[in-house]
C-alpha cells in the first residue's frame, strides 16, 4: 500500500502566458508525478472558482502564488500518509478541507492538481497506464465503459473569447466520422487544417491563430466562416456527410444581454425565437452533427426549445449550461435541455467529481466530450482520462500548437497500445 510523502507546487505559464499551477506529488514507495492544470477564457458562473492573487503588480493579476501556497502549505500536507490507491478519500479530504461549495477558500485549481496528480503518481505504483488507472476508477463509480480511442473534434476556426474580435461564434468545428480509426480521424483533421490555411491565404482573410490554434480570419460574419470551411473540406479529399461533419461552440453567453444576442450576422438583436430560427437556417444549409452552448448558459427554457427542435438531428452540448456539475447535468435531464456534456475536470475541481457527473450523464445514454481548455499545459493527463472513461469525443483544439498536438500525439500512442493488445 503505498502512501503519499509529500507534495509540492509551483507556479509555471498557461499556452497563453497566463500563470497556473503545477505540481509534483512522491511516494513512499518512490514513485514520482507531476501534473499541470489549465484555465479557461469562457468560464461559465456555474463553474468552480480558480483562485487568483488579484495583484496588479504581478502578471496583471493573474498570479497564482496564493494557490501555490495553499498547495504547499495547507492542502498537500492533508493529504500526507493517505493511501494513493484511494482517490476517493484524497478528494473527500480536499473537498471536506475547503469547506465551499465552489471551492473558493483554497481554490479549484490547487485542489484538482493534487487531486490529478494523485491519479497519476498512483498509476505508476500500480504500474499501469495512466487510462488503465483511470479506467479502474471509472469503474469503481459504477461507470461501464471500455477503454477506446475517442473522436477527436478539431476547432478549425477560432471567434468569440478564443479569437481576435473577429467572430462571434467561438469555434467552428471539423468532426471526422466515428468510424474512422484515430490515426485516420488525426490525418483528416491535419489536411484539412492545412486546406483552410491556404484557403484563407488565397481569399486575402488576413487571419492569426486563436488561442486553441485554429485560424482567427478576417470575416465578415459567422456564416462566412462555415461557408469557407464547407469549402476547403470540398477542396480536400473528404467528402462532408460521410468522412467529416461540421459542428458549432457557439458561446453564446458572450454575446447575450438583456434578454438578446448580438451577432454581426444580424443588423438587430436577436431574441430566443429568432436566434434558435437562425440556427435552422444554418442546420438545413450545413447539417451539423452538433451545436454547443447554443443559448446564455442560464436559458433554460430556450435550450427546451432548441432540444425538440433538433432531437434526433444533432447532438445539444452543454457546457457554460452545465459546467461540469452534477445537480446541472441532473435538472437537464430532467427538463430534456440537452443530450451531450463537455467535461471540464477544472469546472468541478476533482477526478471523483468529474467521475460522478460522467456516470450521471453516461445512464441517461448521453454524449460525453472531454475536453481542454483555452489555456493549456503540455501536460495530456486530459487525454488519458478520455481513454479511460470511455468519452465519445475529445475536444484538444485545433491539430496546431504544442499545447494541443501533445493531448494528439498521446492518443496516437495510446491507439498503438491497444492495438498491440
Amino acid at each position: 500500500m503505498a502512501k503519499i510523502s509529500k507534495v509540492w507546487a509551483r507556479q509555471i505559464l498557461d499556452s497563453r502566458g497566463i500563470p497556473t499551477i503545477e505540481v509534483s506529488c512522491r511516494l513512499d514507495s518512490g514513485e514520482i508525478a507531476t501534473s499541470s492544470v489549465p484555465s479557461g477564457a469562457s468560464t461559465g458562473k456555474h463553474e468552480a472558482i480558480e483562485l487568483r492573487d488579484d495583484n496588479k503588480d504581478l502578471y496583471c493579476g493573474k498570479s497564482v502564488f496564493k494557490a501555490v501556497q495553499n498547495i504547499n502549505d495547507v492542502l498537500g500536507p492533508s493529504v500526507w500518509g493517505l493511501d494513493v490507491n484511494d482517490q476517493e478519500k484524497i478528494d473527500s479530504r480536499l473537498i471536506e478541507l475547503d469547506g465551499t461549495e465552489n471551492k473558493s477558500k483554497y481554490g479549484a485549481n490547487a485542489i484538482l492538481a493534487i487531486s490529478e496528480v494523485a491519479t497519476k503518481v498512483c498509476s505508476y505504483a500500480n504500474k499501469k497506464p495512466l487510462y488503465l488507472w483511470i479506467n479502474d476508477l471509472a469503474k469503481r463509480a459504477g461507470i461501464n465503459s471500455q477503454t477506446h480511442v475517442s473522436t477527436p473534434i478539431f476547432n478549425m476556426i477560432n471567434g468569440g473569447l478564443h479569437g481576435a474580435g473577429n467572430l462571434d461564434f467561438q469555434e467552428f468545428h471539423v468532426i471526422p466520422a466515428t468510424s474512422k480509426k484515430f490515426d485516420e480521424a488525426l490525418r483528416c483533421g491535419v489536411e484539412i487544417y492545412m486546406t483552410l490555411g491556404k484557403d484563407l491565404e488565397r481569399r486575402g482573410a488576413i487571419h492569426s491563430v486563436g488561442d486553441e490554434g485554429g485560424y482567427a480570419p478576417n470575416l465578415f460574419t459567422n456564416a462566412d466562416a462555415l461557408q469557407v470551411l464547407y469549402e476547403s473540406i470540398k477542396q480536400s479529399n473528404y467528402q462532408i456527410g460521410r468522412d467529416v461533419f461540421l459542428g458549432l461552440d457557439v458561446a453564446a453567453t458572450v454575446f447575450y444581454s438583456n434578454g438578446e444576442y448580438k451577432i454581426r450576422d444580424k443588423s438587430t438583436p436577436l431574441n430566443d425565437e429568432a436566434l434558435l430560427e437562425y440556427y435552422k437556417q444554418i442546420n438545413s444549409q450545413y447539417h451539423l452533427a452538433l451545436i454547443e452552448d447554443a443559448f446564455y448558459e442560464d436559458g433554460w427554457d430556450s435550450w427546451k426549445k432548441l432540444y425538440q427542435a433538433f432531437q434526433g438531428q444533432l447532438t445539444i452540448v452543454g457546457d457554460d449550461l452545465l459546467a461540469t456539475n452534477p445537480e446541472r447535468v441532473v435538472r437537464a435531464i430532467q427538463e430534456k435541455a440537452c443530450n451531450g456534456i463537455l467535461v471540464k475536470p477544472n469546472q468541478v475541481g476533482t477526478v471523483t467529481e468529474t467521475l460522478k457527473v460522467i456516470k450521471i450523464a453516461r445512464d441517461a445514454e448521453w454524449k460525453i466530450i472531454s475536453s481542454h481548455r483555452s489555456g493549456e499545459t503540455n501536460d495530456s493527463f486530459i487525454a488519458d482520462f478520455a481513454v479511460g472513461v470511455g468519452s465519445d469525443f475529445v475536444k484538444f483544439g485545433a491539430p496546431a500548437r504544442g499545447e494541443r498536438v501533445s493531448k494528439y500525439n498521446r492518443l496516437l500512442a495510446i491507439e498503438q497500445e491497444l492495438l498491440r493488445k
